[in-house]
């Protein structure tokens, strides 16, 4: 193993999130702060997509996503960001430890704090129990955008698109852009996971959408010829020369399954305090890797404030006191929730509110509870991959360290 490297602050991840943090903390002037990126290049997903809109917030006008990680790969430079490319971090240890793999060889890294910002990934066929033959032509919405924007290819003709969140609308985009036309979009759901203003761009490209559809087989020698869907008990098949997989994304947490943090089973990612902390305090996580989706605009914002939290940490005298405080699901519908913890002494610090999405669509009274007394409440209307926030202002004066439970109560 080569000799250490050792820095302030490493950053996992150059996407939004992390280097809108590794910024942060150099503008707090923070000493060493160094981007670790797998890829050639910062940028993340963005870097790979070759429409807009992004950057409105971050940077004053609307970009494509290609000169929006360019913009980031400047704004780190600007700062005297360190990036350490075609770096894969092996494994993470105990305070602030890293492993990683570089055209070096392997090397020791070691900082007195290390923000995760791995981001997230696509869920692949398999895991989405789709049977069928194994031809050519069957990809995600990522390899898509790196086989047109990256590579210039076209990988097929005429592909189904599997999907209607909002990264679907990206792919339909990227297809448009390298004169692909996709024959149909089918989506499980009797209703777009996306806005339905949105579902406006498959209409104006002429591309049809069909709502309650399973899909049931997928058959080809050599590539993609066909694919079998139910749609409302009815079976039918669809000609097409590809399948493209849209959404469903879950974080890329890899690194923390293998590590001595804990993993919250509901989001897939780290645990996290309303700091971003994870349970080893010299650990940070943000962005997309806490929970599966957000944009990048988002991830950016959330980013530079974990890195100014960062910063404070390190300029603190004492120790930060630990979450004291689980918050914690209490109905089936509610499908994750972040942060999973709190420091009760310090509300209205940090992260100021409470993230939660729902698996189905859902009516009632949303609400916060202790010890059988409610804290808060709210009667709500909620749809899934809906953004769903909660002031933690809410929990202020707390008198107990018992659990908060986030319910639904009086459903419709």
């Amino acid at each position: 193993m080569k000799n250490n490297i050792v820095a302030d602050v490493f950053v996992i991840g150059g996407g939004p999130a992390g280097i809108a943090a590794a910024v942060a903390l150099k503008r707090q002037n923070v000493g060493r702060v160094i981007v670790l990126e797998r890829e050639p290049e910062v940028g993340g997903i963005p870097r790979h997509c070759g429409h807009s809109p992004f950057g409105m917030r971050e940077f004053g006008r609307v970009l494509q996503g290609s000169e929006y990680a360019r913009r980031l790969a400047q704004l780190a430079e600007a700062h005297n960001v360190e990036v350490m490319a075609n770096t894969t971090v092996v494994s993470i240890e105990p305070n602030a430890t890293l492993v990683v793999s570089t055209a070096e060889g392997i090397r020791q890294l070691q900082a007195r704090r290390i923000i995760m910002a791995t981001g997230v990934r696509e869920s692949p066929r398999s895991a989405l129990l789709v049977s069928g033959d194994r031809p050519t032509g069957i990809m995600n919405t990522g390899a898509l955008q790196s086989w047109v924007y990256l590579r210039g290819l076209q990988p097929f003709k005429r592909p189904l698109i599997v999907g209607t969140e909002l990264v679907s609308l990206s792919a339909l985009l990227t297809c448009r852009h390298a004169g692909i036309k996709p024959v149909a979009m089918v989506e499980s759901h009797g209703r777009p996971t996306t806005r339905r203003p949105f579902m406006l761009l498959p209409r104006l490209l002429g591309v049809p959408v069909n709502y309650q559809c399973e899909i049931m087989h997928i058959d080809g020698v050599k590539r993609v010829e066909s694919v079998r869907i139910r749609q409302r008990g009815v079976e039918r098949d669809i000609s097409c020369d590809g399948v493209l997989f849209t959404g469903q994304f879950i974080p890329d947490s890899a690194l923390i399954r293998a590590s001595h943090l804990r993993l919250d089973p509901a989001t897939g990612g780290p645990e996290i305090d309303q700091f971003g902390r994870c349970s080893d305090p010299t650990y940070y996580a943000t962005g997309n890797m806490l929970r599966a989706l957000e944009t990048a605009g988002w991830s950016f914002r959330e980013g530079k404030l974990v890195g100014e939290m960062v910063a404070s940490d390190l300029a603190a005298k004492k120790a930060a006191p630990p979450a004291d405080i689980a918050l914690q699901s209490g109905d089936e519908a509610i499908k994750w929730l972040v942060p999973q913890r709190i420091v009760s002494r310090d509300i209205g610090q940090g992260i100021d509110r409470l993230q939660l999405r729902v698996l189905k669509p859902v009516q009632g009274e949303l609400q916060l509870i202790q010890q059988g007394q409610i804290l808060w409440q709210k009667k709500r209307s909620l749809l899934p991959e809906r953004r769903i926030l909660i002031p933690l202002s809410q929990l202020k004066n707390l008198h107990s360290a018992e659990p908060i439970t986030i319910a639904l109560k009086n459903k419709e």
